[in-house]
């Protein structure tokens, strides 16, 4: 028990027990008595009243102790309560963090697969669609008579004009001997001011009218003359194969 509560109650029976002495020096009758005979029964009786109020009081203030000590239990489980329903909410709040955060890391990630899905496909569709680009090879040809023969017949198989090596060499060495620069000065054409010219001895109109594309226009080009030439045999003979003189 408190220091303070020790002090009343020492007080209250201080105060009890001067009244019992004062009740027992004045009778009630007003008149005096033996001494003796009054302090023993008066005492007696005063000693247990004393007894019973300082146990009234004794049990006031334990009482008074008890509501202290239960108002105060009280402000204690409401500030636990209070306590434990902060907490409650900082770990709600927390969970609640930690699932926004989950959420937008599995929609990054989300977003992120999606994306490379995406680049992928374009990736592929890119291959399947990409063209393929076939390398030209350009066959080379020697720089004289057989390959020019032999490249004017691979022109010609593209273009669908007839004629064989045989047909061209015999033409081309009975004309011109096989000199690319050749020019007929004394017949017919020359005297009409257009001679024959190149390896098939072709006149300049001939050249212009059966030169075939992707040859030259110069008509002492010996690819270029041979191809015009054969040409021009495929379209009045059939093909150079049936020429055998002058044509």
């Amino acid at each position: 028990m408190p220091k303070n509560t020790h002090k009343i109650a020492i007080a209250g029976v201080a105060t009890l027990g001067a009244a019992a002495i004062a009740f027992t020096v004045v009778p009630a009758d007003g008149q005096t008595t033996t001494t003796d005979s009054l302090s023993s029964s008066r005492v007696a009786y005063s000693s247990e009243q004393v007894r019973d109020v300082k146990a009234t009081v004794t049990d006031q203030l334990a009482g008074a102790s008890l509501k202290v000590e239960a108002i105060e239990a009280k402000k204690k489980a409401a500030a636990d309560a209070v306590a434990a329903k902060k907490k409650a909410a900082a770990t709600a709040a927390a969970k609640k963090k930690a699932a926004a955060a989950a959420a937008a890391k599995k929609a990054a990630a989300s977003k992120k697969a999606a994306a490379a899905r995406k680049a992928e496909a374009a990736a592929a569709s890119r291959s399947v669609n990409r063209p393929v680009v076939k390398q030209v090879v350009v066959k080379s040809y020697p720089n004289n008579l057989d390959g020019w023969i032999r490249e004017s017949l691979a022109i010609m198989k593209k273009k669908g004009i007839p004629g064989s090596y045989h047909g061209l060499h015999k033409n081309i060495i009975r004309e011109s001997s096989g000199n690319p620069k050749a020019i007929n000065d004394w017949d017919i054409n020359a005297i009409n001011g257009i001679p024959s010219k190149g390896l098939l001895q072709v006149i300049p109109p001939t050249f212009k009218a059966y030169h075939v594309p992707g040859t030259s226009w110069n008509i002492y080009d010996p690819v270029a003359n041979i191809t015009a030439a054969a040409n021009y045999a495929a379209d009045r003979y059939g093909t150079i194969d049936n020429v055998n003189s002058a044509y």
